[in-house]
């Protein structure tokens, strides 16, 4: 995927990313370790961006981002996404994961057959895996069919998705066994 530029924000997790063309966000990206192995990540994504201020309406989204992280309910299913490469499997279950409200979870499983493809859980697992729209695509709402987190590709791990979780209210904050 190719981006116009891209930038890093602040949130309640860490610095974020956002890369950005004239369709939309091409991709977005979790806190890494700290603010250099987030940025070498946006660059190493997205090689012929530049990094720069964004468009207001790449703006308004980063605000909402950041709104959500800091645990208000907000919906950022409206936020175009540039899925220019993305396999069309994959933008189905990105589309169909960006219905899961904030503070409501499913299971893999559960979005296999919204797709209308039962037995599909683990194909939906890879796609939210590969997901280039984290968190505007919700993937930290997907959850194994008992309920628990067996893996998340964002920096952080499992630890992420648990926070991202207890700041929209998903689940509580007592500690539990994996």
């Amino acid at each position: 995927m190719t981006a116009d530029g891209f930038a890093l924000f602040a949130t309640e997790l860490g610095s974020c990313g956002v890369a950005w063309s004239e369709r939309g966000i091409v991709g977005a990206q979790l806190p890494e370790r700290s603010d250099v192995v987030t940025r070498a990540r946006m660059v190493f994504r997205f090689p012929d961006a530049k990094e720069s201020v964004p468009p207001q309406g790449i703006q308004d989204a980063i605000n909402e981002v950041v709104s959500l992280l800091r645990g208000n309910r907000v919906d950022l299913a409206h936020i175009p996404l540039d899925m220019d490469g993305v396999p069309n499997f994959d933008a189905r279950v990105y589309a169909e994961t960006r219905l899961i409200p904030p503070g409501k979870t499913l299971s893999y499983g559960e979005v296999s057959l919204r797709l209308g493809l039962p037995g599909a859980a683990q194909a939906v697992g890879q796609a939210l895996g590969r997901n280039p729209f984290a968190p505007i695509v919700p993937c930290h709402r997907v959850l194994a069919s008992d309920g628990k987190m067996h893996g998340f590709s964002a920096g952080g791990g499992i630890t992420t998705k648990r926070r991202m979780l207890v700041i929209e209210g998903a689940i509580d904050d007592e500690p539990t066994l994996f």
